[in-house]
């Protein structure tokens, strides 16, 4: 017969255990994409393909920003579920968005575009994964040395791999969509190099020390019916939006925080170390 203390230990295990739980679904969502993609012809339903993939890995990201929140709320936070977030970040959204890259431009092997191609996506996922490294050191050393001032950090340094994974995917999924197709229609060979050129870009903003915006900087102090509101009116317009313009919602918001980050960084720089303004956004001196 267990004892009540002995029970409420093993509810708490099992309480604890919830963050792991949600970082599966999220790995698991990362393999799905991985395979579907790899049981798809080349160049066929490619649009189809990237919506699917897209949504999975939304559901994915959402699964990143919960599990973390979840740890800290219930203090289940371990060196375990900080490793196995990682490991799962880097599949879900360092190696799947790489395969849909080279999936879904079909290139001819032994040329030089699929070369280039390559080149990108691996670069891509070696960046990902040397911010997910970095991310664990610094992890690590602020759980043994807690910083109050740290912690009150409004951004990250590096820009963060979901966001990278979203921004490149969003691109790719737009330039497919029926909406691409007739606005910006590129041909093969013009798409396979934007593309890539942009897998680049976004591994070296990953591994950079240019800051972007954590979610610290959403609490405004508003009214609660001014908060009401505006949350009800970015209801709207988000469901709105993904109900009709999908791709280009998703593009516009996933290209809108990179942006952000850089104005941030930008207006820092030009204000001066000697202003107080965005200093949380100076980028650092390469020191890694």
């Amino acid at each position: 017969m267990l004892l009540e203390p002995e029970i409420a230990s093993r509810g708490m295990r099992r309480i604890r255990f919830i963050p792991n739980i949600i970082t599966a679904f999220g790995l698991s969502a990362g393999l799905f994409v991985i395979g579907k993609v790899n049981m798809v012809e080349p160049g066929i339903g490619i649009y189809h393909t990237l919506y699917v993939s897209v949504i999975l890995l939304l559901a994915a990201a959402f699964a990143d920003l919960l599990d973390g929140a979840i740890a800290r709320v219930i203090k289940a936070e371990s060196a375990f579920g900080l490793n196995f977030d990682s490991l799962a970040d880097a599949v879900t959204f360092g190696v799947a968005p790489s395969v849909l890259l080279l999936k879904t431009l079909s290139l001819e092997p032994g040329t030089a575009l699929s070369f280039y191609a390559m080149l990108g996506s691996m670069l891509y996922s070696i960046c990902g994964i040397l911010r997910l490294a970095r991310f664990n050191i610094r992890a690590l050393e602020a759980r043994e040395k807690p910083d109050p001032e740290q912690a009150k950090k409004k951004h990250f340094t590096g820009l963060p791999i979901p966001a990278a994974a979203l921004a490149a995917v969003s691109i790719n999924l737009l330039l497919a969509s029926p909406f691409g197709e007739k606005y910006m229609y590129l041909g093969q060979e013009a798409r396979a190099i934007l593309l890539t050129t942009i897998m680049i870009f976004l591994g070296y903003f990953m591994i950079s020390q240019w800051k972007f915006p954590s979610s610290k900087m959403l609490f405004i102090r508003l009214r609660v019916f001014q908060l009401l509101f505006l949350t009800a009116l970015l209801a709207i317009l988000i469901f709105y939006g993904f109900l009709y313009f999908f791709s280009l919602l998703l593009t516009s918001l996933s290209w809108g925080y990179i942006l952000l980050g850089w104005s941030l960084s930008i207006a820092r720089m030009i204000a001066g170390k000697t202003s107080t303004a965005l200093r949380d956004f100076e980028p650092d001196d390469d020191e890694d």
